[in-house]
């Protein structure tokens, strides 16, 4: 694999039945699947496969704004996980952990079943961080798990299909790049597709401007768009609770909505940290820079669950995707007990945010760009990602 230094070596340590490594991945997130391709292109002696998902069909997040704008079915922005895994070799509990013990080798499943592993790979992705907003579990859709929201999405459509005209108020809490490109995506959709004239739109963040981790040229950009399609704007605002048909900010000032879409900042699951795995405050689990945890080497973890020792990446697919290959390629060498690779992450890293419309915003380090040849080359990279897994 060409552009890796070397890393550590890690011992191969205990085997399952008949000498065969028992490798068990948690999660079909975009690094997993990656790792499962790799394994179906290039099988490894000695490995036995397993899978552990809550979804069969796992979503792609880059198209989940096409689907929600109506460009896509929801068939085509999903991989399916049981093709996948039966080319690779491996097994698929549909299933989630719910509980660790790593010194053991054994987790446990919602289920009730148990598994033992020798080696563990933690790709589970995130859900939105609501512990600071009173009531907020009890209102709204979070937007993650992806595979959770669609189906409430298309319940919410129907409803307003079948309602007499009225004002209808969306409030979507977290204007990260996700939450922009989710408005946009509601705003074509329900105003230009679906009709509803009278939608009322807003998106609110607690950070003082739209993407504060992306150059000011890109959040200027999304500002003036969201502005001619009349969708509010409320950065600098924090949420402190949810009630029925109502937000209530930090500064006790009240946002009507008659349905909340929650896109706030990535939590972390709470078994890592049960567990005694080394994590971040976050409760994210820690890894070095072959991926694999500080506290026990035999556990690896990527994407959104991740939290690098070395330094902070953002919870964006992209990484998550390259560290795919990586990651599969450590998991057959840790089975060896040779080298394990270096994941190093770009420096710069392309982001496209498309608004709804068949149009979209590109930027990489300070250049931006916007147009309809944007999301063009949006929907040829999403098209192609998603063909490698069929």
């Amino acid at each position: 694999m060409q552009g890796f230094a070397a890393g550590a070596a890690l011992d191969p340590g205990p085997r399952g039945r008949a000498g065969m490594t028992r490798v068990v991945l948690i999660g079909g997130g975009h690094s997993h699947v990656e790792v499962l391709r790799a394994l179906a292109r290039r099988p490894q002696v000695g490995l036995r496969l397993s899978l552990i998902s809550r979804e069969v069909l796992t979503p792609y997040s880059g198209m989940l704004p096409g689907v929600i704008a109506g460009h896509y079915p929801a068939s085509a922005a999903h991989i399916d996980l049981a093709r996948l895994c039966a080319a690779a070799g491996a097994e698929l509990r549909h299933d989630s952990v719910t509980a660790l013990e790593p010194d053991a080798g054994r987790l446990r499943c919602a289920s009730g079943a148990a598994q033992a592993w020798d080696l563990l790979s933690v790709n589970s992705g995130s859900t939105p961080g609501l512990q600071s907003i009173d009531g907020a579990d009890g209102a709204g859709i979070p937007v993650k798990p992806i595979g959770e929201f669609l189906p409430r999405w298309e319940q919410l459509l129907t409803r307003l299909r079948a309602s007499s005209p009225r004002p209808f108020r969306l409030a979507i809490v977290g204007a990260g790049a996700g939450g922009v490109e989710l408005a946009l995506a509601i705003e074509y959709r329900l105003r230009r597709v679906e009709g509803f004239g009278q939608l009322r739109l807003a998106l609110i963040d607690a950070a003082p401007r739209l993407l504060p981790e992306h150059t000011p040229r890109l959040g200027q950009r999304l500002a003036r768009i969201l502005a001619h399609r009349q969708i509010e704007v409320h950065t600098g605002t924090r949420v402190a609770a949810a009630r029925a048909g109502e937000l209530l900010t930090s500064t006790q000032r009240i946002i009507q909505a008659d349905e909340i879409l929650w896109v706030t900042p990535a939590s972390a699951p709470a078994w890592p940290a049960s567990a005694g795995l080394a994590t971040d405050a976050g409760g994210f689990i820690r890894v070095d820079d072959q991926l694999r945890s500080v506290s026990h080497p035999r556990i690896f973890a990527a994407g959104d669950v991740a939290s690098f020792n070395s330094r902070g990446l953002p919870k964006a697919g992209v990484f998550a995707v390259r560290q795919g290959p990586v990651l599969a390629e450590n998991l057959a060498r840790a089975t060896r007990g040779q080298t394990l690779l270096r994941y190093r992450p770009q420096g710069r890293f392309l982001t496209l945010i498309s608004t709804g419309n068949r149009y979209a915003v590109a930027a990489r380090g300070g250049w931006t760009a916007q147009g309809a040849w944007v999301w063009r080359w949006k929907d040829w990279l999403d098209r192609r990602f998603i063909g490698r897994f069929r």
